[in-house]
Order: structure tokens, then C-alpha cells, then sequence
């Protein structure tokens, strides 16, 4: 049994990454195994810092990966991804298909600065081509931190649960202090408009606090979610249009990532 035991052990401390977060998550385990978890995931945060370091300041946008790229929502994205890019963001998404996709080429079909970070799933999700920059996760909760940590905004396309867990993950870290008030824009107001009703009931009911309705804006116009997170993040951050990219060391793994235009800092 002991022989058994140590062979179990040895096949899933060398398991696929797509189990990471399953093992993880499974309970209690001895504590060499436990230091072998934290060791990897020491390991995806620090693949994500080198990547995203000098990526500037971005604004990540959630959505389905399975929206097709004919359908109105894609183009939204798209749109989307294009005004961002020239208010002189950068435009982080999860990397995949469908909304993350649209909203990374409307970037790039700008000459914006356009990155991704993705994550690895048992039915495998690739990474899209338009992207200056992607990092491929094992953890969930790691790639989560990353998508929040480099943006001063946050656009929320129609989507699934997981982005419904992103929508959330946002407004309670807002809603708790441990970010700042960054904007969040809904868009697809048709789809989204029970949930919108649902956080409204939320507020009657006591459950959050009327002045956290403010956190989110609705919203279908490209305009106005552009004109909207320019009041909410230029000015009161202090950013500002810069023709040079940050410092960086090649030595250390760093590399710089540059656009056609000014972008902001």
C-alpha cells in the first residue's frame, strides 16, 4: 500500500497543468506536496509579473469565449477594444476567443498595445492572434489577480459564469477598499438587465449599500463608456500621454512593449 500510496503521490506532483487548480483545491495534503503548490504558484505569479510589468496601464475586458465574430456583441467588443486602445490604454483580456478576441484586434487593428492572460483547461482554450503579449496561466485565482492588478478599468461584455465571477471579483475589491474606485462599464445592457435589476434589488433589500450602485455604469455607446472611464480614471490617477515606453532590463527577463502612439502613464 505504501509503494502505491508514494506512486499516486509521484503521479500528481508531475500531473498536467490543467489539474492545477483541482489538486489545489481537493483538501489537505502532506506538506511536501503543499510546498510543491506554493512553489508553483510562486511560479505563475512570477511568469505574470515579467510578462505584464511594463505592459502600462490597461483596461481588461471580460466576456464569453464563445460569442462568434458574427455576432453583434463582437463587434461591440471590437469597438470597444479600438477606443481604448486610442485613449491610450492598454487592452487586457483573458486571451481566448469570442469577446477577449474581438477586443484585442480592435486594438491591434489601431496599432494599440494589446495583451492577454490566459489559462490552461482541460479542453484546451488557445490563445488569439491578436496579441502583443500573453502569459498562460495554471491557477485560476492567479490569472484573476493579474487581469485586476494592471488595470485602472474594467468593461464587462455579455458572458457565462466566469464572467459574472470576474464582474464580481471587481466590484467587491472596489467595495472593500483594497482597490481603488476604478469604473466599471456594462455592456449589452439588453442582456445584462436582470442582473442590473438584481443589484438594484440587492441595495433595497440592505444587502449592499445604495451608494455601491454607483460602482457600476451602464451603457451600449462606445462613447459614453470611453467618456466615462476618462473621468474616472485620467485625471483623478494623474495619467498621462507619453511618447517612451518604461525602463526595462533584458537580463532580468523584462522586455518593453511599445505602440505606434502616445499611450498613458
Amino acid at each position: 500500500m505504501a509503494d502505491e500510496r508514494a506512486i499516486v503521490q509521484e503521479m500528481e506532483l508531475t500531473a498536467s497543468s490543467e489539474r492545477a487548480d483541482e489538486i489545489f483545491l481537493e483538501g489537505p495534503r502532506s506538506r511536501f506536496e503543499e510546498f510543491i503548490t506554493l512553489l508553483k504558484v510562486m511560479r505563475d505569479f512570477l511568469r505574470g509579473f515579467r510578462t505584464l510589468h511594463f505592459v502600462g496601464p490597461c483596461v481588461t475586458v471580460f466576456g464569453s469565449a464563445r460569442i462568434k465574430s458574427d455576432d453583434p456583441n463582437y463587434e461591440l467588443a471590437r469597438k470597444m477594444g479600438v477606443a481604448i486602445a486610442r485613449l491610450g490604454f492598454t487592452v487586457m483580456t483573458g486571451g481566448g476567443p469570442g469577446i477577449m478576441e474581438a477586443a484585442n484586434r480592435g486594438a491591434k487593428e489601431v496599432g494599440g498595445r494589446s495583451v492577454g492572460c490566459n489559462i490552461e483547461l482541460p479542453s484546451e482554450q488557445a490563445a488569439n492572434p491578436y496579441l502583443d503579449r500573453c502569459v498562460r496561466m495554471h491557477y485560476f485565482f492567479v490569472r484573476k489577480a493579474l487581469l485586476i492588478k494592471y488595470s485602472y478599468a474594467f468593461v464587462v461584455m455579455p458572458g457565462g459564469a466566469g464572467t459574472l465571477d470576474e464582474l464580481f471579483e471587481a466590484v467587491t475589491l472596489i467595495q472593500t477598499g483594497k482597490i481603488k474606485n476604478f469604473p466599471i462599464v456594462i455592456m449589452g445592457t439588453d442582456y445584462w438587465k436582470e442582473l442590473i435589476g438584481f443589484i438594484d434589488k440587492m441595495a433595497r433589500h440592505g444587502m449592499i449599500s445604495a451608494s455601491d450602485l454607483s460602482l457600476i455604469y451602464a451603457t451600449d455607446s462606445v462613447e459614453e463608456a470611453i467618456a466615462h472611464i476618462r473621468s474616472k480614471t485620467i485625471e483623478p490617477f494623474g495619467l498621462k500621454r507619453v511618447a517612451r515606453i518604461r525602463r526595462y532590463f533584458p537580463w532580468l527577463g523584462e522586455r518593453g512593449l511599445s505602440a505606434d502612439g502616445a499611450a498613458v502613464r
